[in-house]
């Protein structure tokens, strides 16, 4: 049983920032923007409605990823010092 998502925070390039009982995660949701359900989320300020919703992750019409996609399809996230986090020498987001 994978850990449960406590928080959760949309940043820029369709990345989630997730909070697990655990640890923190980077998760792409960019493969999963296509069609006319999903697609919704390529808007940027829909894709900002994304919030906790029992043990995933919704928008606000409901496109959820299933849990262990979430957890098993996400990346550690290592904040440094600065609190910058990048991905490929960009700055994705300032943590502070």
């Amino acid at each position: 049983l994978q850990p449960r998502v406590v928080s959760v925070k949309p940043l820029k390039d369709y990345k989630l920032l997730l909070q697990f009982e655990t640890e923190k995660k980077l998760f792409d949701v960019e493969p999963y923007i296509s069609g006319e359900w999903y697609g919704k989320l390529r808007d940027s300020e829909f894709f900002k409605t994304v919030h906790i919703s029992g043990h995933t992750v919704e928008c606000a019409d409901g496109q959820d990823i299933a849990p262990h996609e979430l957890y098993e399809n996400s990346i550690v996230a290592i904040l440094p010092f600065n609190n910058i986090i990048k991905i490929n020498n960009e700055n994705i987001m300032d943590s502070a």
